[in-house]
């Protein structure tokens, strides 16, 4: 009789610990898993609204922004995710992820098993991504300057310069660095998080700053 009770002790001592320890966790990851099944229809609407190419095995937590401009070319690769929501990664996303082209001619490809979180890419010429590339938390990809440096056209949408964009495979961009037009990264390179990238980086090496510089070989 005494084992029983003692045994019965333990049961609520160990039912009682649960819930202080994990039932909230519990509840939470129920509650995720339920907004990513929402949320995977409501980005396959918008994909399919937009004429967006995507691969297969693409996940989407939290809603993406797709804007494809008439006769431009958006083209997902297999095994991408999107972070859009602020549930979606513990350090802190500021916006949804952007996926736009701006100008008719546009292409924006990324390949496979990249990851992205809060990250803005616009296009008015050409981006592209190579494969396993990581885009830390809120990174803008701009292959155009969006106004022109002329005061006077500034405000008129003309004298707007663009030059294309390449990111090679397996990069790792850190969290808040801004790529501008004409950049190219090459394979294996890693930028440091708040930099500003405004010339090209070569293979396998860290590079940071603002503007961006090479730190050191990989």
């Amino acid at each position: 009789m005494q084992f029983k009770l003692w045994m019965l002790h333990l049961n609520l001592m160990s039912a009682k610990r649960y819930i202080k320890e994990y039932l909230a966790h519990h509840l939470y990851c129920v509650w995720r898993i339920f907004k990513i099944k929402c949320y995977f229809t409501l980005n396959q609407i918008s994909i399919t609204y937009w004429g967006v190419k995507v691969g297969k095995k693409c996940s989407f937590l939290g809603s993406t922004i797709f804007r494809r401009y008439p006769e431009t070319a958006i083209i997902i690769g297999n095994n991408c995710a999107f972070q859009s929501s602020d549930w979606s990664n513990i350090v802190g996303i500021c916006r949804r992820c952007m996926i736009s082209t701006l100008k008719k001619g546009a292409v924006l490809k990324i390949g496979d098993k990249c990851g992205f979180s809060g990250a803005a890419i616009s296009c008015a010429e050409s981006i592209t991504i190579g494969d396993n590339v990581l885009l830390g938390i809120n990174v803008i990809v701009t292959d155009t300057d969006h106004h022109s440096l002329n005061a006077k056209q500034r405000f008129e949408n003309i004298g707007i310069t663009s030059k294309p964009i390449v990111i090679g495979n397996d990069v790792w961009i850190g969290t808040n660095s801004i790529i501008l037009k004409g950049v190219n990264i090459g394979d294996n390179s890693v930028i440091a998080a708040g930099s500003v990238v405004v010339g090209d980086i070569p293979d396998n090496v860290v590079a940071g700053g603002v503007p961006a510089k090479v730190i050191r070989k990989l």
